[in-house]
């Protein structure tokens, strides 16, 4: 049901980017083909998975616990960042009304923020947080396997190191599309564009490729690799938004005016992104240290005991 729903958003995203561009552009923005591609590979996803699911597979039950643990972290997140910006989403608002209009009710102020909370908690909390229970569940794992006896291969990985291995492959694929967008990048200070960019995300497709296939090899180099790049680029990002202003470096990505003027509205600032950026840094380094224990000293093995 969620695929289907994810299906029917792409003409939506369609339809409303083509209403919005029409005073400005005769065709469609490019900058909707994320968000239809996005959808599109959802909607084929889920389904595929629901089907998995009903038929009892093993793959199917393994993604869906992966995808819905993850899908449960990205809501505590989004929601996180929602309640903080929320007073400067009401302010921005609050300062775009024209003058002498009445001013905004607190009730109304009050629905404009719980609303977006709370559709967000029950889409990204309550839900993944059932299913994350429920395709986890040693009695589910259990039904799949009986009615399933063909090994997988998702049972040739554990899955707390699978699921680093299949987001590091989706991030390959990330890598690889952003200079299809904008090439740039924060690199220790400086903000590479261009031809600069464009090879710095693609040696960063490299080596999360390479460390999505050693981690499902439980190849303990694959681990270093993706702990020290973890590290590097988080230090990255700290020196370059230290030394930058948020506006250089939208700027840099090619925002125009107005969109500079409203991330700035939202009070987006240089320590706002290194905050965030250590937020990120600290539990993603502490489940790196907790699948370590997965690999053993000889690479390509499982550790045992």
């Amino acid at each position: 049901m969620v695929g289907c729903w994810c299906a029917m958003a792409v003409p939506l995203v369609i339809l409303s980017a083509s209403l919005a561009s029409q005073r400005v552009h005769p065709h469609p923005p490019a900058n909707i083909l994320p968000g239809v591609g996005l959808y599109g590979a959802m909607a084929v996803a889920l389904v595929w998975l629901g089907i998995g699911s009903v038929m009892a597979r093993r793959w199917a039950r393994a993604l869906l616990a992966i995808l819905s643990w993850s899908w449960l972290i990205m809501g505590v997140t989004a929601t996180a960042v929602i309640a903080f910006m929320a007073p400067q989403i009401m302010a921005s608002i609050k300062a775009a009304q024209p003058a002498g209009q009445p001013q905004m009710s607190d009730s109304a102020r009050l629905i404009i923020t719980l609303v977006p909370l709370i559709t967000v908690g029950f889409m990204f909390i309550v839900l993944p947080l059932i299913w994350g229970f429920f395709y986890s569940g040693r009695n589910v794992k259990a039904t799949c396997e009986a009615r399933d006896p063909v090994v997988r291969w998702t049972d040739r990985c554990p899955l707390p190191v699978l699921a680093v291995s299949l987001w590091l492959a989706f991030g390959t694929f990330a890598m690889l599309l952003m200079p299809a967008f904008h090439s740039m990048t924060p690199f220790f200070g400086l903000l590479l564009t261009g031809a600069p960019g464009t090879v710095f995300y693609v040696l960063m497709a490299g080596v999360w490729a390479y460390s999505a296939w050693a981690l499902y090899r439980l190849d303990r180099r694959g681990w270093w690799v993706i702990f020290i790049a973890t590290v590097l680029v988080s230090v990255s990002t700290v020196i370059t938004y230290s030394r930058h202003e948020i506006s250089e470096v939208y700027s840099a990505m090619g925002y125009t005016a107005e969109q500079l003027a409203a991330v700035q509205a939202l009070g987006m600032g240089s320590k706002m992104m290194i905050w965030m950026s250590l937020a990120g840094m600290v539990p993603l380094l502490g489940y790196l240290l907790y699948i370590r224990k997965f690999f053993s000293d000889r690479s390509g093995s499982l550790e045992v005991g």
